[in-house]
């Protein structure tokens, strides 16, 4: 029976993450948590409390209590029982739910909050590797907060070599991409709150096609010169 007991709990707790809403917010930043459908306290018998990481209390209402650890940093409403959180830190981070107590407790919200500083600017760095059949080609790096992508790219599209490019749309881990978009290779640094980049102009490392004929004009005319005083040498 203690077993049956504990595997419900687990499945109960699993349940109950997964119906949490991520919400995502820039160190510093405020975020107001609402109560999900039309919340009704019945008089004498419900209370509803916002709780941070299931058991500590934020506020309790009626009567309205801030709790220690929260006050001054927190607003309640009592008119539609969304809880205000100011000026957040990475500590603020953590599962927020909304409960109803009464008879029975029933939850009225739940959030996984994920506080998140702002990326720093990646760097990117070019190594051209153009060739005569390939002029516009060059193994790029990007490079951010601990992680980085190495590319080959042309003037048209990257292909990622190695490196990590991580991100996902609930990911708390900072996204890499490199891609080419206006003439421009472009190194992307992002999270879900902020996001920078470094960029290349193509050109810089792209020799133009004129270029090339000329050059290749050049080394044919330098060709027949050096064969033509050759031969006068001989003939002397």
């Amino acid at each position: 029976m203690g077993t049956v007991r504990f595997t419900i709990a687990i499945l109960l707790t699993l349940i109950h993450q997964t119906e949490s809403s991520s919400v995502f917010v820039l160190k510093g930043q405020d975020v107001r948590l609402d109560v999900l459908g039309n919340v009704q306290l019945k008089k004498d018998t419900d209370l509803l409390f916002w709780k941070f990481n299931t058991l500590v209390n934020v506020v309790k209402y009626p009567p309205k209590v801030t709790f220690e650890r929260f006050k001054g940093r927190v607003e309640f409403s009592e008119g539609n029982f969304s809880l205000l959180l100011k000026n957040l830190q990475e500590g603020d981070s953590g599962p927020y739910e909304a409960v109803v107590s009464g008879n029975e407790n029933t939850n009225a919200a739940t959030y996984m909050l994920v506080v998140q500083e702002r990326v720093e600017p990646p760097v990117l760095t070019v190594d051209p590797v153009s060739t005569k059949s390939d002029p516009c080609n060059a193994t790029v790096t990007c490079r951010g907060q601990n992680t980085s992508v190495t590319s080959s790219c042309n003037n048209s599209t990257c292909s990622q070599l190695g490196g990590e490019s991580r991100g996902a749309e609930t990911s708390t881990v900072p996204l890499l991409s490199v891609y080419v978009a206006g003439g421009s290779i472009i190194c992307n640094h992002s999270n879900q709150v902020s996001w920078a980049n470094d960029t290349k102009e193509i050109k810089t490392f792209c020799v133009p096609k004129f270029e090339r004929d000329r050059a290749d004009h050049n080394y044919a005319v330098i060709h027949v010169i050096i064969i033509f005083v050759a031969c006068a040498l001989i003939g002397w």
